[in-house]
């Protein structure tokens, strides 16, 4: 018989299948606190929590039978994902459960912000019947950017349809088959700002995300743009939003979510007349509630039960004698992972990885999954992708994973190379580990480097002429941006070079246009490695 502890509060519906399984006992005992749980957790095979439970190491510690920890919600930031791994205890998430509630509330946004409907209510309560001022718009036929076509902006995308409008939708993983097919036009996030009525943005918040639509955007923006955020706050700049209502650029906006939650009391947003604001509601209904506890429960349940269960958020066992050999990779892998994906400009249609040397004798599925997860993090974010769940993801993207290996190793004794390919390109990094020098990039394409996988990283494509390096240089102090290290990789002198430095903070993206219109240059890309 398997113990169960359900230590918040969680939907009966939600946990009824573990509640009537015939080798399942279930006890509810939320508001514990850490030294409770830890008196009583040694019975238990399952714990089931929202985000009010901290699992933490000591709790673990205590759990001798604890097989599993599951999360009814996405977010895993309560329970110490290492800790569990380390103990060999399966952590495991709900991330589809509140996909429809959540691009629901999207389009509840979108329609509240056409019609003006809460400005509309607050005066009719008010005592005035005023129909003047709430002249709305209409959404058929008018064009919709998504930004961001994962689970909830495919399913915004279909409601779009319903309704009439024409679709453009940009994702780095779409390709433009994929979007043919889900009858979206494949677009650009400057196709769609320069031309969409409404946009929804979708993505997670990242480095390269965060304000992707800011002041550069909103003064080439289709006059008259309605915008809905219900994904992340920091998407969207928000006082450069602000401004653009005022000046007559943007016709209105809807939040549900803000760059610092919950918002100051002052915050201009709350005030602004043509500003929808609610308290971060994407994923509160019934049913999602419902939804993820029914999730994660039947994921518990196979794992009980020793049946095929996804939705993992941490290691998988692997043998000793092969954890001991990939250990040592694994961060390197997912740096090159990140690396490559911010090298490439399209959809990445595959990742090709090859393993030379001494690694060729060991089993590298392990270190496959850190590069996949360094490839696909950079785009959906490190607390969406995970070594579990990171080559499902890339199926589900369609993505092809290719994997090879080769005894023979020309200088390294191993070196690890991850390629992606796009419809357009294709680009490569090499990495190994230097003995008493640690993780190394050690060729970029077709050019030798040096660089440390860590930190910012300005990537500079050139010909190998005199004074550039100095001239990108001198920039980039004018511009207070202090080099760390600097190397110059080619194969040939006077042909194409490439300049990699690292340098000690985020560089303005100002500051790398004036570096691109330097002579003989022809890109310089910025590369954060956190």
């Amino acid at each position: 018989m398997f113990k169960v502890l359900v230590s918040d509060p969680i939907s009966d519906l939600g946990i009824q299948q573990l509640v009537e399984a015939a080798d399942v006992t279930v006890d509810k005992k939320p508001g514990l606190s850490e030294d409770e749980l830890i008196a009583i957790i040694g019975e238990y095979d399952a714990l089931l929590v929202r985000s009010q439970t901290r699992v933490t190491a000591r709790i673990m510690d205590a759990g001798k039978q604890l097989k599993v920890v599951g999360r009814a919600g996405v977010g895993v930031d309560n329970i110490d994902l290492e800790a569990a791994t380390q103990r060999g205890i399966i952590v495991i998430n709900a991330p589809d459960g509140n996909t429809i509630t959540t691009c629901e509330h999207t389009f509840a946004m979108m329609m509240a912000l056409a019609r003006h409907i809460p400005q509309a209510y607050q005066k009719t309560i008010s005592g005035q019947w005023d129909r003047k001022s709430f002249v709305g718009v209409e959404l058929r036929n008018k064009i919709l950017g998504v930004l961001g076509t994962g689970r909830i902006g495919s399913e915004v995308a279909k409601r779009a349809k319903a309704f009439g409008m024409e679709v453009w939708g940009y994702d780095p993983f779409l390709t433009e088959e994929r979007a043919e097919k889900s009858g979206i036009r494949f677009s650009t996030i400057d196709e769609i700002v320069r031309n969409a009525d409404f946009m929804t943005v979708h993505t997670p918040l990242n480095p390269e995300t965060r304000h992707m639509i800011s002041s550069p955007q909103f003064e080439v923006m289709k006059k008259g743009m309605r915008i809905v955020n219900c994904a992340r706050g920091g998407l969207i700049d928000e006082q450069a939003l602000v401004e653009a209502i005022d000046q007559g650029i943007v016709a209105g906006a809807a939040f549900d979510v803000f760059e610092v939650e919950p918002p100051a009391a002052d915050h201009p947003f709350f005030t602004h007349p043509k500003i929808i604001v609610t308290p971060h509601l994407g994923a509160s209904t019934i049913e999602a509630q419902e939804n993820v506890a029914i999730d994660v429960s039947e994921q518990v349940l196979n794992i009980l039960r020793d049946q095929p269960f996804s939705n993992a958020m941490n290691m998988p066992p692997i043998p000793p004698n092969v954890l001991n050999k990939l250990q040592p990779y694994f961060r390197l892998g997912e740096k090159l992972g990140s690396f490559a994906a911010q090298l490439t400009e399209a959809a990445v249609e595959e990742i090709t990885v090859s393993y030379s040397g001494e690694l060729a004798e060991v089993d590298t599925k392990p270190l496959t999954r850190y590069i996949v997860r360094g490839v696909l993090a950079h785009h959906l974010g490190l607390d969406q992708v995970n070594i579990v769940n990171s080559m499902h993801l890339a199926k589900e993207r369609s993505v092809n994973i290719v994997s090879q290996t080769t005894n023979a190793s020309k200088d390294f004794t191993n070196l690890v190379t991850v390629t992606l390919r796009t419809k357009k390109e294709e680009r490569q990094v090499a990495g190994t580990l230097l003995t008493g020098y640690g993780p190394r990039i050690v060729q970029i394409d077709k050019f030798p480097v040096d660089v440390t996988p860590e930190g910012n990283i300005i990537l500079v494509s050139h010909n190998d002429k005199p004074g550039i390096i100095g001239r990108v240089g001198t920039l980039l102090g004018n511009n207070d941006v202090n080099i760390a290290t600097m190397q110059v990789g080619r194969q040939l002198v006077g042909g194409a070079a490439i300049m990699v430095l690292t340098v000690d903070k985020v560089v303005p993206k100002e500051t790398l246009s004036e570096i691109v219109k330097v002579a003989h240059l022809n890109s310089a890309k910025e590369i954060i490695l956190l």
